[in-house]
């Protein structure tokens, strides 16, 4: 988990290169999930968000998109949308600033080839651009994206401490960050992250893919 100075770092950062936090989105907010494809969380959150009738967002990751394509593709002919996160899922801000850009060409790169698509948002891994990232974001076309509502199940916590997060945050207009892999992360399974959205369904809150309230 962040530590209380990486967390206050990330938001100050935030300021210097603002993106999407939050959206005028009537009474609905707009949920997402990084770090996938992955055979290991994704069908199950698959599964969850159908039975719960709601679509979502997801920012995929490069090397994970060329491993699964398939899963990808599976999300889309589910009515999601899907959207980008990086190549490696490396801190921009840890690379040269040749190498910030050439992350997200190539997971821009590995996006069209894997969907025949362009995708419209960019979310930074860590939530953190750097500098270089955040211009490359901007000549590519895309649109960048942070949050404002998360349920920290990157951790190994169970389904109803990450509903519990969510819902603490969750109003209209937010925008929630949840995790369908465990790629980059130290708990075992994604399976609670799936448990979770029928539990933050109940929330009241209509939830629904970024694109679709933009």
């Amino acid at each position: 988990m962040p530590s209380y100075g990486e967390l206050v770092d990330t938001v100050e950062r935030w300021r210097e290169l603002p993106a999407l936090e939050r959206i005028d989105s009537g009474d609905a907010a707009a949920l997402t999930f990084d770090d996938g494809p992955d055979p290991d969380g994704t069908p199950a959150v698959l599964d969850a968000l159908d039975a719960a009738g709601i679509k979502a967002t997801f920012f995929v990751v490069g090397e994970q998109l060329m491993r699964h394509h398939a899963l990808a593709r599976e999300a889309l002919g589910r009515g999601h949308e899907l959207a980008l996160h990086g190549f490696e899922h490396v801190e921009h801000g840890t690379l040269s600033p040749q190498g910030a850009r050439d992350d997200l060409a190539r997971a821009l790169g590995a996006f069209e080839a894997a969907t025949g698509r362009k995708p419209r948002f960019f979310r930074p891994p860590y939530g953190r651009f750097s500098e270089h990232s955040f211009r490359a974001c901007a000549d590519l076309g895309l649109e960048p994206v942070y949050w404002s509502s998360w349920g920290m199940d990157w951790e190994e916590i169970p389904a109803e401490r990450i509903a519990e997060l969510v819902t603490r945050d969750l109003t209209p207009g937010a925008i929630v960050l949840l995790h369908d892999s465990t790629r980059y992360a130290p708990r075992p399974s994604a399976r609670p992250t799936a448990e979770a959205v029928a539990l933050i369904a109940k929330a009241g809150i209509a939830l629904k893919p970024l694109g679709g309230l933009l």
